[in-house]
C-alpha cells in the first residue's frame, strides 16, 4: 500500500504565498496589483477576441492588467529557484470574456511578459476601449515562502488504478499537521501546487494547450487517445508548473472575483520557464 505521508513529504515543492493589500511603493517597477503596468516603450497592449462573459458579440477586447512582480524583490522567496533573479513579470488577463482555459481557442486570453531591464520601463496608458470597470485599483503585494503540498486531485493523476480514499489523504494530512487555510477563497500564490477546486489542471494544460484537444463538455475525455492519456498521466504533474494563482481580491468597496468565488491559475511549461520563455503560459479559471 502507498504511503501518503511519505509521498507528500518528497513532492513538497516551495510557494510564495502573496497578501493584496495598501498602498504599493511609488516607483516604476514596484511590485504590486492592479493600477498601470510598468512597460518598454515598445509594448503593444494585448488584445483577445471573443464573446463576452454574458455571451456578447465576438469582438476583439483588451485585456486586463492584474499585477506585477518586481523579481529582485521577489525571488528572494523562491528557494527552489525557479524564476528570474531580476527583471518584472507581469500579469494580464481579459477579465471581460472570463475564458476558462478549456477549449484551444482560449489561448490569448491571458499573456505574461518579462521585462529584463527593470530601469527601461514606464507607466503605460490604459487603451481607450478597456472600460474603467477593468481599471483595477493599485494595491501593495507581499510575500513570503510556504512549503505547497499537492491536493487529492493532484496527488491521485499517477495512482488512479490505486485503491485509496479521500479521508486516507486527509488522514496522512492531518498527521503532517497540515491544515485547510481559512483564506482559501482569496489564497493567491506564485509557484507551489495549486489549490484546486474542480480538479487536476496539469493534465488539462497538456492535453488543450499543446495537443489541441477540446476539453469543454462531458464527453470530450472520451476523445482522448489512449496514448495521449497514459502521456499525460505520466508526465503532466512533472511537467507543467504553476506559476501564479490568483484568488478573490477585495478591499475598499472594490472586488475581483472570477465566477463564484473561483480562481484563475497561470501554469507554465517546466521548459518554457528555464527558457523564460513566457509566450505559452495557459489560463485556467475554476470556481465552486
Amino acid at each position: 500500500m502507498i504511503d501518503i505521508k511519505k509521498s507528500l513529504e518528497k513532492s513538497a515543492r516551495n510557494s510564495i504565498r502573496i497578501n493584496i493589500d495598501g498602498k504599493p511603493l511609488d516607483k516604476v517597477g514596484a511590485t504590486k496589483f492592479g493600477g498601470k503596468p510598468d512597460v518598454p516603450a515598445d509594448f503593444k497592449w494585448p488584445y483577445y477576441e471573443g464573446e463576452g462573459y454574458l455571451g456578447e458579440a465576438p469582438k476583439n477586447r483588451p485585456l486586463s492588467f492584474i499585477a506585477q512582480f518586481n523579481l529582485a524583490e521577489i525571488s528572494k522567496y523562491d528557494t527552489d529557484n525557479l524564476l528570474p533573479k531580476t527583471g518584472l513579470l507581469s500579469f494580464f488577463y481579459d477579465c471581460d470574456t472570463m475564458r476558462w482555459g478549456y477549449d484551444p481557442k482560449d489561448k490569448g486570453c491571458a499573456r505574461v511578459y518579462y521585462f529584463e531591464n527593470v530601469n527601461a520601463l514606464s507607466p503605460a496608458e490604459y487603451p481607450n476601449d478597456l472600460d474603467a470597470d477593468f481599471h483595477f485599483p493599485e494595491l501593495a503585494i507581499s510575500g513570503r515562502s510556504e512549503k505547497s503540498y499537492q491536493d487529492f486531485e493532484d496527488f491521485i493523476v499517477q495512482r488512479e488504478k490505486m485503491a485509496m480514499e479521500w479521508d486516507q489523504f486527509d488522514e496522512a494530512l492531518e498527521s503532517m499537521g497540515i491544515e485547510e487555510p481559512d483564506d482559501l477563497d482569496d489564497l493567491s500564490k506564485l509557484l507551489g501546487w495549486a489549490n484546486v477546486i474542480q480538479g487536476n489542471m496539469t493534465r488539462e494544460c497538456e492535453l488543450i494547450a499543446r495537443r489541441g484537444y477540446y476539453l469543454g463538455d462531458p464527453d470530450s475525455w472520451e476523445r482522448v487517445t489512449p496514448r495521449d492519456r497514459q502521456e499525460t498521466e505520466q508526465w503532466a504533474n512533472r511537467d507543467w508548473l504553476l506559476l501564479f494563482q490568483l484568488g478573490t481580491v477585495e478591499t475598499d468597496g472594490f472586488e475581483l472575483m472570477f465566477g463564484d468565488c473561483g480562481r484563475i491559475y497561470f501554469y507554465i511549461h517546466r521548459d518554457d520557464l528555464a527558457a523564460r520563455n513566457f509566450d505559452n503560459v495557459w489560463l485556467i479559471l475554476q470556481c465552486g
